[in-house]
């Protein structure tokens, strides 16, 4: 029997970026909400993004990989 064939999770494909070193880039989370109890500094440093590391980078890049 054949094995199935491994699919790209499409949802996450669209939210991060996997760079040419295979680092995972991806959005802060909750940076578009309630901006205004949050520190300009802090708004400023979210809006850059964020590198995914550890075990959620390995679950990343299992789901990315076609």
């Amino acid at each position: 029997m054949a094995r199935r064939k491994k699919k790209t999770h499409r949802s996450l494909a669209k939210r991060v970026k996997v760079t040419r070193t295979g680092k995972i880039l991806g959005a802060k989370t909750g940076y578009h909400h309630k901006n205004v109890k949050k520190g300009s500094k802090r708004v400023r440093r979210a809006r850059l993004g964020m590198q995914v590391k550890g075990r959620m980078r390995k679950r990343f890049l299992e789901m990315l990989s076609a």
